[in-house]
Order: C-alpha cells, then structure tokens, then sequence
C-alpha cells in the first residue's frame, strides 16, 4: 500500500503553490466538491438540508452530489479512482473498503481518524473493514444490522412476557412459540447473513488470513458448532432450507401474522405493515440473544464508509466534506431521519426515542464485518456457504460440507 503523500511538497512552497493547494484565501474561485452517494441511502430533504447548510458555513464551496446505483458500482468506482479527475468523496459499502484500497488508489485517512473524527469509538463493524495494512481508508457513515422483530400477540398467547436473554432461552421459548398453527420463526435456510453472527458467537471465522493468505474456516470445531444452533433455531419454524430471505421476501411471511419471530434489520418494518397495517401495534425488537445474558450475538454490520481518491481534485475541500458527514451533527440528522444506526457506539441514544433504531444500535456494539480480503466480493457474487448450509440442513454430514465450501473460499481468495 502506498504511503500518505503531500499534495504540495514543503520545497515548493512559493504563493503560487500554496494557491494550487487552495491554502491562499481570497482567491476568488468556487470549488465544486464532487460527491458520490448510493440510491436510498440518504434522503432528499437530508441532502438538501446537508447541502445548504454545508455551503452557507464553507464559503466558497459548492457541493455536486451524484446519485449513483449499487449494480454495477464496483467497476464504475474502481475506473474513478484510477483515472484522472474523478469524484472527490465516494460512499461505498464498508465491505467494499478492501477492494478499492487494493488499487493503491486510496487517501490515507488514518490521521483524520484519529485527530479530527474520534476514531476510538466507531462502530467495529463499520471501522474494521476501512482499515487495511494499518491504515484507514474508509470512514464510517452509517450502519444497519439485524435484530429480532417479534409479534407481541403470540409471545402473549405462549405466555412469554419478556425477551430471551440467551440463546438457550431463545430456543426454549422459540419452541412454545411453535405451535397451533404458529411458526416460532421464520429463518430461510440459507441466510448466511445470520449464520455469521452464530460462528461468531462461537469464536470462529467464515475465513482468516495466515501471513497474508486467506483460508475458508467453515470446517472448525467453532464454525461446526455455530451451523449446529442455526439448524436447531431454523427447525423451529417453516423456512425454506434450499433459499435465501429474498426468496420468498421474509417481510411477507412475517406480514401474514402466523410467524412469531424474524431475523432481520429494521429496514423491514416499513414493507411489513405495509401488508399487514394491523400489526402496527402489535410488533417488538429485541438484539439476536448470545451464549451468555447481557452480550448479545454478534452480528453482521451492513452500511457505508466514505472514501476519497488520490486523485480527488479537491482534496483538502472533500476532507472536510468528511468530517461534517462523519461528525456529530450530521451523524444525529441521518440517523433520526433514515432510521440508520450512527458511526459511533456513544451515540447510539439519539436514536432511543425510536424503538426499533435503538435495538438495532445497541447490538450494533457487537457488530462485525465479512473478511477484509479484496477477493470477498468474489466469494459473495458465487457463494458457496448457501448451499452448504442447505446441505447441513437437508441432513448431509455437517463437517464434510464444510470442509469443501471451505476449500472453495480458501481458491476464490487466493485468486
């Protein structure tokens, strides 16, 4: 990885340099700061509010924000940063970070991160996957992971009046729950999403880097064992064991009103009620329980980190850019407004007065991200943990299934 550079060298440190590094003031130039953001990810009237306000404190500074779409915004961020005059801050999926920052073509934030933008209390989940090598590259905007949303009915009708605290409580009450034509959840049988979390749990590892080279880690005692309370919990319920969430999506079952429990972020309420508006009322939150009360599972930490290019035109302008995002303020606005969870674990209560977002934040603290490999993206475009955990729950021998799926992560990592 290439080592942070001056933009302006101290030797060339004359008027007319310090003008090119926009250091004079009073020259008399708008300074367009480029900006890619993703579909849905923040909200027109943010955006608006973000944007106004941005230029009213920053004289001088005009803000360009460019709508971008996830299909295909790997190549088209990969192109950017390594061609010439490109966007100056990119959003980009914080499991992304590691693939772009492979291109050498990063800024290293790593002295933002500590100076300027509290480092020390991200979210892990969000951090973890920026930092490559031991520098920072990726700064965390926002996260989202998932919890329980339960239905407060059947809980009552099973005569459960309070959240497990753990997962042999989990268990114990998942199984009331599945009764006189009730599912105790519904959990598709490949949501390796949530089969992370359960390895997790357990100490063990989808993958891990030995000096350098990544190898598949489904086949370990802990990884085995972690498969294992998937497929007692999956069994508690009618999900499909050959399919993922999306397929059939799971806010439709769950919508039905026959499902007590379902696994995911809080981004599926809304199509929920939207079938089934009866169940305004009647929905709970609770973090996906841990082996031990008082430390819930970890969990899959989705989201975006914000990145700059080496060759981000205006440099020192999308820096600060950065840091109004990745501050305190704006952090607040966006979690309040899109129901996101912030950057950092102290301020998870701005979001107490939202019920769900709250959950969502405080299982947050446990989160983590997928293997900081360049070559992750690859393992997830053709994954073969789906079907191995289609074959554990069809009955197949659990560690023979691992062991090949672990043998397909280790080649398509080492590639």
């Amino acid at each position: 990885m290439k080592n942070r550079h001056l933009a302006c060298p101290l030797a060339a440190a004359t008027a007319l340099a310090l003008a090119g590094c926009g250091m004079l003031p009073g020259g008399g130039q708008t300074k367009t700061v480029n900006i890619w953001l993703m579909r849905d990810s923040a909200g027109e009237d943010f955006l608006t509010r973000f944007t106004e306000a941005y230029e009213e404190e920053h004289d001088g500074v005009e803000l360009k924000v460019t709508i971008q779409d996830w299909t295909g915004i790997g190549k088209k961020v990969t192109e950017a940063i390594q061609g010439g005059g490109g966007p100056d801050v990119i959003e980009v999926g914080n499991t992304q970070v590691a693939q772009y920052a492979d291109t050498e073509k990063l800024y290293d934030l790593t002295l933002e991160s500590v100076r300027d933008l509290g480092s020390e209390d991200w979210l892990p989940g969000l951090a973890q996957p920026g930092s490559i090598g031991g520098s920072q590259y990726g700064i965390p905007w926002y996260a989202a992971n998932r919890i329980v949303i339960y239905n407060k009915d059947l809980f009552r009708d099973a005569g459960i009046d309070k959240p497990p605290a753990t997962r042999a409580e989990w268990l114990a009450d998942t199984e009331k729950l599945n009764r006189g034509g009730s599912q105790g959840i519904y959990l598709a049988g490949q949501d390796w999403y949530t089969l992370s979390g359960f390895i997790w749990d357990e100490g063990g590892e989808l993958a891990v880097d030995k000096g350098g080279e990544w190898t598949g880690a489904l086949d370990t005692p802990a990884a085995l064992r972690g498969m294992a309370f998937y497929k007692e919990l999956q069994s508690l319920g009618s999900g499909p064991k050959d399919a993922d969430e999306q397929n059939p999506p799971q806010a439709d079952v769950f919508a039905k009103g026959d499902v007590a429990q379902l696994i995911a972020t809080t981004g599926s309420v809304a199509p929920i009620l939207k079938a089934n508006p009866e169940l305004k009322d009647k929905l709970g939150y609770f973090a996906i329980p841990g082996k031990k009360a008082g430390r819930p599972c970890p969990v899959f930490t989705g989201g975006s980190d914000l990145i700059i290019p080496e060759n981000a035109p205006e440099r020192a302008a999308a820096l600060d850019v950065v840091k109004a995002l990745a501050g305190e303020k704006w952090q607040t606005e966006l979690a309040r407004t899109m129901g996101y969870v912030p950057n950092k674990k102290g301020l998870a209560s701005v979001v107490s007065g939202q019920e769900a977002t709250a959950v969502m934040a405080a299982a947050a603290a446990r989160g983590r991200a997928t293997p900081n490999s360049p070559q992750w993206a690859n393992v997830e475009g053709d994954n073969p943990i789906k079907p191995y955990m289609t074959a554990v729950l069809q009955g197949e021998d659990p560690a023979q299934a691992a062991r090949k799926a672990s043998a397909e992560i280790t080649d398509t990592l080492a590639e």
